[in-house]
């Protein structure tokens, strides 16, 4: 049984999905496993990680509208605003997706379907560095 871990980091230019699977694909590549697991954590409450579409960029176009929707900035309900009026929303965002994701290893390679990518989904405004653990597990 082998382990490896690895972290990395992601500018993000603030909100949006920003692509990271070939990344995460380096670290299983380093870690020398054939067959296993690939969890990928990210070290934040602002930010979050999805499994989705990588080939029509509208298909993202249409998460980032869903969510801006779905979880308005401005909303009088909301109270939490330490950190500027995004605050509050970027958390719940997070909330309502992940914070990791763990994929299986086959062949040496993350086993993703065809049109699946690993991102990342900042939820704040301004650019952030976001932390990202990569930890592979299998034989």
């Amino acid at each position: 049984m082998k382990i490896h871990q690895s972290v990395f980091f992601v500018p993000t230019n603030g909100k949006g999905t920003y692509e990271i699977t070939e990344r995460v694909q380096t670290v299983v590549s380093e870690g020398g496993v054939l067959n296993g697991l690939a969890h990928v954590f990210l070290r934040h409450t602002s930010a979050s990680l999805v499994i989705y579409e990588n080939a029509d960029p509208t298909a993202r176009r249409d998460l980032h509208s869903w969510m801006e929707k779905l979880v308005q900035e401005g909303d009088p309900i909301l109270c939490h605003t330490l950190e500027g009026p995004d605050d509050s929303t970027s958390h719940l965002r997070a909330a309502l997706t992940k914070t990791s994701e763990t994929i299986p290893i086959a062949k040496g390679r993350l086993a993703l379907g065809t049109w699946q990518g690993i991102f990342l989904f900042e939820h704040r405004r301004s650019p952030h560095r976001r932390e990202v653990v990569v930890t592979v597990i299998g034989i």
